[in-house]
């Protein structure tokens, strides 16, 4: 489902918190055409390694976003809620580092480190996009990490 939204044209994050908006829908109380809405808004900015910035993976970010939405700080008092997200989002990252080598979306791409930022403008999506870039296996690794968490996920209630 995450590599299908890519091919749609969504970027990394949007594609892989959009696979787990009828969970965000269900923890955030809200319909799922909120939750959608909600992904989209904050997972925008965060293609190319935030903002094509190429540092660390938009699927990566999109993972930290649903650790958060499943374990939820919401306040500045809440030790353990942060805690537990922190926990998660490390241990996700980890997955991903430990399949995929690295979290930082210029080596996912093997791009040069020294190279500036580059222009923020998204890469048109285009048949020869799509052959050169490994960002759909990418994505559907990451997908798959939180897939896997998820069946073993108990939720609180």
């Amino acid at each position: 489902m995450a590599r299908s939204f890519f091919k749609q044209g969504f970027n990394c994050a949007q594609s892989v918190a959009l696979t787990y908006v009828d969970l965000i829908s269900e923890k955030m109380g809200v319909s799922e055409d909120k939750a959608r809405e909600i992904v989209l808004t904050v997972t925008s900015a965060l293609g190319g390694g935030i903002s094509r910035m190429r540092e660390v993976c938009g699927c990566v970010n999109a993972m930290a976003i649903v650790a958060g939405i499943i374990y939820p700080s919401l306040n500045p008092g809440d030790h353990s809620g942060r805690t537990a997200s922190y926990a998660l989002t490390q241990q996700l990252a980890a997955r991903f580092k430990e399949i995929n080598g690295s979290i930082v979306c210029r080596e996912l791409l093997g791009l040069d480190k020294t190279k500036e930022m580059e222009n923020p403008e998204p890469s048109l999506r285009t048949p020869e996009y799509y052959k050169k870039r490994p960002c759909p296996e990418i994505i559907g690794i990451a997908s798959g990490i939180l897939a896997d968490f998820l069946s073993t996920y108990a939720p609180e209630h």
